[in-house]
């Protein structure tokens, strides 16, 4: 008998999920519609994760830019130790819940977020060790709230992701979820990410509209072997330039190259950044002098004060 024993009936945790692996085809047990007691319930108490298709669909329905709505209805918080950038949709002030509850139900539900869809399932991405794929992995969350596991409806995983139109959300974001875990999975062999790599991958997860812009810079159309009717696509059709996004980022992360680069064109822009560089290093060396200078002379001051405090007191 350990000293923790007589304590742990005690314990008032309990873990909502249901520690039961489900695959597409296997059933689970539950329904939810309007009239039912607990209705709105799992609204009133969000912790909600969103994903970039998740930003795309909500800042369209709200008539925003992604900075409006990431500014207006989202938290900001770290995936990880790295501080790889995550958002969560808002609560309303004072309260746990969600933004966008209404007295009649959700404000948003035909472009609800994807955590919304899949609930009471939960879903996660595995990577093994040894097998490039990343296996899809299914279970049930049972919250105490939630009267809907005692409906007698019985239905396997794949129906349930059709009937809440889930499928189109995890395609378009799973790009984006193999970048997270290829990550979190390679751990060191990748070392942290520079502040700039984390800028980026917040830009291509979150901002479609400065994503967008930068797509359109010279810097850009001058590196990347892309026509400009290719270019022009991406801007009309905000889904294919999130999927680029994605693309744009394993070959900047991982290397992955799917995206041409134009012949010389790392060369052209090391000989123009070099009058830039220099520059810069120039400017870093004469505000070390100017430190320099600016500490001699307070050092000298420093001496002449004490030295005239001594001459006083003799």
């Amino acid at each position: 008998m350990t000293d923790f024993d007589g304590i742990k009936e005690n314990i008032p945790y309990t873990s909502p999920v249901t520690p039961q692996r489900l695959g597409l085809e296997d059933e689970f047990q539950f329904d939810c519609y309007p009239g039912m007691a607990c209705f709105n319930q799992c609204c009133k108490n969000s912790d909600i994760q969103l994903l970039p298709y998740d930003i795309l669909r909500l800042k369209r329905c709200q008539g925003m830019t992604s900075r409006e709505f990431v500014s207006h209805y989202t938290l900001p918080f770290e995936m990880d130790h790295h501080g790889m950038p995550g958002l969560k949709l808002g609560n309303k002030p004072g309260s746990n819940e969600c933004v966008f509850l209404a007295e009649k139900g959700c404000r948003v539900y035909e472009n609800r977020p994807t955590a919304c869809r899949y609930y009471a399932l939960g879903s996660m991405g595995m990577h093994k060790a040894g097998r490039n794929p990343v296996e899809n992995v299914y279970f049930v969350i049972k919250e105490k709230h939630c009267l809907g596991h005692a409906e007698l409806k019985r239905q396997t995983v794949s129906e349930y992701r059709q009937t809440q139109g889930v499928e189109m959300y995890d395609a378009m974001n799973e790009a984006w979820r193999d970048i997270v875990i290829k990550k979190r999975s390679s751990g060191p062999t990748v070392g942290a990410p520079t502040e700039r790599s984390l800028q980026l991958f917040d830009m291509c997860s979150y901002d479609m509209d400065s994503f967008k812009d930068f797509i359109q810079t010279t810097g850009f159309r001058d590196i990347v072997d892309l026509e400009d009717s290719e270019i022009d696509g991406l801007l009309e059709d905000e889904d294919k330039c999130l999927q680029f996004s994605f693309r744009f980022l394993k070959q900047v992360l991982f290397g992955e190259k799917t995206i041409s680069i134009k012949e010389g064109a790392r060369d052209r822009r090391i000989a123009d950044r070099k009058d830039v560089w220099k520059q810069r290093r120039d400017n870093d060396i004469s505000r070390y002098r100017e430190m320099l200078e600016s500490q001699k002379h307070a050092d000298l001051q420093a001496f002449d004060d004490t030295s005239k405090q001594l001459e006083n007191e003799v």
